[in-house]
């Protein structure tokens, strides 16, 4: 290759780069904006609704918290207890025991009086064998349902939880959440508050319980995380929950809810297909799958979400699991992508077609390629003598910059608006996470979702990976 053509090569990879950057720029900048927005208009809507009314109602909308539940045999009991604590009238609690081979089961049994019903069953639904149904003989665990059978996955746990529930709305969340007590009260209000077009589902923003203080089911104390690992991702937790989905949710774009804290219109994801038991990214997948029902019924409808802190969750403070969480989330993100790949650029889909897909497709999974490969390319062009150190410091100093004020205001955006951390040495340590993050953090997500990518490509059988959690502190 000659050294023209080599020169012009170099200038169209900077182009490729300079632009890709200046729309990115762009997009966080117009997500800040409508995220702020959408959450000033969230606190000002509901700012004078009496929660205590939907409680108290026995006209309230029924709900089936469905909580897969796999091994959880150390924690099973206190969680299910939290669970069944919730202020709300007319809901059920769902544990599927998803084939476990600890004492999930038996401590269940022992904990809260269950005894195996009888119950029809469909023999052509799709899921794993059901072994048996257990309700409580104490009226005290009215609410509470327990599903024993084969080992088939979260998704098929979930389906078997979906299609076994007779009420209106289901809650796919995991077993080890920390719901706050008004949860469901903020989730019925968020499916009722819509006249003109049916709320099919409900997310809301995950919260970082590591380092909290829980007793019985209850969080006395919010602490920021002392693990660095955890801190990271507290602070990306608050950049994408906070920040970008905000941001989608505004304009109605969001395409993907959380399977830690998803609440459904039962009806709408069945007649969807459920859950995909052959992906690892089933709580984007099922979203994707039911917006596209709607659209193809052309019945009109919404997704809503919201910002109040709901839902606590442990996050990873080791790096094994850390890569392993990633992996999976990013294998999962290309396979939804590839399912619905129908939607890429297709006005038929309105905004979903012409913004949320591209922008998945190239900023979500793209990204991380084009980083990944880029880093090389600079090594490589530095051996060659051929670095355009100008631009390549330039752009970098740019990008650094960039990522560090949009992390300090997805901080002090945090503090207005709900002021979970007010301890000014927290408020000083996210900053300084923020600042360290794009060299500290980031490089370890890039990472994970080429390794992710890598397994899709080649097809190397990987499945969720095991997620190894520390369990909650206690208080004293």
């Amino acid at each position: 290759m000659s050294s023209g053509s080599i020169e012009i090569l170099i200038q169209y990879m900077n182009m490729v780069f300079l632009t890709f950057s200046v729309v990115l720029f762009s997009l966080f900048t117009i997500m800040g904006y409508l995220s702020a927005r959408n959450s000033l208009h969230y606190r000002k809507k509901n700012s004078f609704n009496d929660l205590s009314k939907i409680m108290a109602s026995p006209l309230a909308p029924s709900i089936t918290i469905i909580a897969p539940a796999y091994n959880e045999g150390m924690t099973i009991v206190e969680n299910v207890r939290s669970l069944l604590s919730l202020k709300y009238v007319n809901y059920e609690v769902m544990v599927v025991n998803d084939g476990s081979k600890d004492d999930t089961l038996e401590k269940l049994i022992a904990a809260f009086h269950l005894e195996k019903i009888e119950k029809q069953i469909d023999p052509n639904w799709r899921s794993k064998p059901i072994r048996g149904i257990y309700k409580s003989t104490q009226k005290s665990f009215g609410k509470l349902t327990v599903i024993d059978k084969d080992n088939g996955g979260k998704s098929d746990a979930l389906n078997t939880g979906m299609y076994l529930s007779e009420n209106r709305y289901v809650g796919c969340i995991d077993v080890d959440c920390l719901l706050l007590p008004d949860a469901l009260l903020h989730i019925v209000k968020s499916f009722s508050q819509r006249s003109k077009k049916k709320v099919i589902a409900v997310g809301g923003v995950i919260r970082v319980a590591n380092s909290c203080t829980i007793s019985g089911g209850t969080l006395e104390q919010i602490n920021l995380p002392t693990n660095w690992l955890a801190r990271f991702q507290l602070l990306e937790y608050t950049r994408s929950f906070l920040l970008g989905r905000m941001a989608w949710g505004r304009i109605d774009s969001l395409l993907i809810i959380s399977g830690a804290f998803g609440f459904f219109d039962r009806e709408v994801a069945i007649a969807a297909g459920g859950y995909d038991t052959n992906t690892v990214g089933e709580d984007m997948e099922i979203v994707f799958r039911m917006r596209r029902y709607m659209h193809d019924q052309k019945i009109p409808y919404t997704i809503e979400y919201i910002p109040d802190p709901l839902c606590w969750t442990e996050v990873p403070e080791s790096l094994e699991v850390l890569v392993k969480q990633r992996d999976r989330w990013s294998r999962g993100n290309l396979e939804t992508l590839k399912k619905h790949k129908e939607m890429f650029f297709n006005p038929k889909y309105g905004t979903l077609g012409l913004l949320s897909y591209p922008y998945w497709f190239f900023y979500e999974w793209l990204s991380p390629i084009l980083e990944f490969f880029g880093f090389f390319s600079i090594i490589i062009f530095y051996f060659l003598g051929i670095l355009n150190w100008e631009f390549f410091v330039a752009i970098t100093a740019a990008i650094y910059a960039f990522s560090i004020m949009f992390s300090f205001y997805a901080i002090l955006w945090d503090v207005y608006s709900y002021n979970q951390y007010n301890k000014t040495k927290d408020i000083l340590i996210l900053m300084f996470c923020a600042i360290i993050e794009p060299v500290a953090f980031h490089p370890i997500v890039v990472w994970s979702a080429i390794k992710g990518n890598y397994k899709k490509l080649f097809n190397i059988q990987s499945g969720w990976g095991a997620m190894t959690r520390k369990g909650f502190s206690k208080a004293a």
